[in-house]
């Protein structure tokens, strides 16, 4: 079942709090930045739901002392990607204090990836699938998609994906199918949510583009409602593909000679993962840009609207963690296509 949502925090912007209570988090650079988001919407199966209450009771001494589980992560970014690696290390702490120890009672294999890379992915995949873990969590999108190429049997749940249902992982948020859970990290009114702050905190602004990479299919997701709040405030729209780093400064250098242009980057493991680049591009060609994290803001970025990914690798995988507590008693039996409403 999909959703619900925890209390809001208070919007942002350039250190000064809004009217309107978000559940989002507004971080500008001067200003500091602000706090993470309080809830997030998510993708919930009944059976963990009910196994989670008394797992919960559980102590952590008899975890410990359960046959050895096998866990698959399958991560959207390059080993050394700083930010992913946080992520991972949130994740790992936040098994260890429910008592999934690592060659104790939990074996984790793990696989980093090329963002934009899909042979890697693909390869990859399959690399995890053979090791056959017991559950996978998979980082993004491409890698869902990859992992949904390999198995149609083994529990896999996501941690950061825009829109499950268009990218084809579940029919429905009400009744999803298949052996595939997880979150919903973001909505697609965040790209009419990017325009509206842009034009606040740089009102000169006519035009903006929107920089993602075509491989990221759910582009649509942002890009319709980013057009129409850039109609609404009389902004011209423009999209700014970029297929790889070679065409990135080539990009926002065209973009720079439009007169008060701004710019919105889509949220994407390839942007991310390029995010150094990005920000210090627009920092040259002097382009005003709002980011969906506050990692592109620590880098000197202008302004960022959106979510701390690090609480969803920590406190927040109550599924994946459900199912390692599922297997260890045997109480939750997956089959082909299990229910996941």
């Amino acid at each position: 079942m999909m959703h619900g949502r925890g209390k809001s925090s208070p919007v942002i912007v350039a250190g000064k709090p809004a009217n309107k209570a978000q559940p989002e988090t507004v971080t500008a650079a001067p200003a500091g930045g602000a706090r993470q988001l309080a809830s997030l919407p998510r993708l919930r199966r009944r059976e963990f739901i009910t196994l989670l209450g008394g797992a919960v009771g559980w102590p952590i001494a008899a975890r410990a002392q359960q046959p050895e589980r096998r866990l698959g992560v399958l991560m959207g970014y390059p080993e050394n990607d700083s930010e992913a690696q946080a992520y991972f290390t949130a994740f790992r702490d936040e098994l260890r204090k429910l008592g999934w120890l690592e060659d104790r009672n939990l074996r984790i294999d793990t696989r980093w990836t090329i963002p934009a890379d899909a042979d890697s992915m693909q390869r990859f995949a399959k690399e995890l699938i053979a090791q056959q873990p017991e559950v996978i969590l998979s980082n993004t999108t491409p890698t869902t998609a990859a992992l949904l190429q390999q198995t149609r049997s083994v529990p896999i749940v996501f941690a950061m994906v825009a829109d499950p249902v268009a990218s084809g992982f579940v029919a429905s948020f009400a009744r999803p199918g298949g052996n595939v859970t997880g979150f919903v990290v973001t909505e697609g009114t965040l790209g009419g949510k990017w325009v509206e702050l842009l034009k606040e905190i740089a009102p000169d602004v006519v035009s903006m583009a929107m920089l993602f990479n075509p491989g990221a299919t759910y582009s649509p997701f942002w890009l319709k409602p980013f057009k129409a709040a850039a109609a609404m405030y009389s902004v011209k729209a423009m999209e700014a593909p970029v297929h790889d780093t070679s065409e990135l400064e080539t990009v926002i250098a065209a973009q720079a000679r439009e007169p008060n242009t701004g710019l919105v980057v889509l949220p994407d493991s390839f942007t991310d993962a390029h995010r150094v680049e990005i920000t210090s591009l627009a920092a040259r060609y002097r382009i005003p840009a709002i980011y969906a994290y506050r990692f592109f803001t620590a880098l000197g970025g202008l302004i960022s609207y959106g979510i701390d990914l690090r609480i969803i690798f920590g406190d927040r995988q109550p599924m994946l963690i459900a199912s390692l507590e599922a297997r260890s008693r045997s109480t939750c039996q997956w089959k082909h296509q299990p229910s996941m409403c």
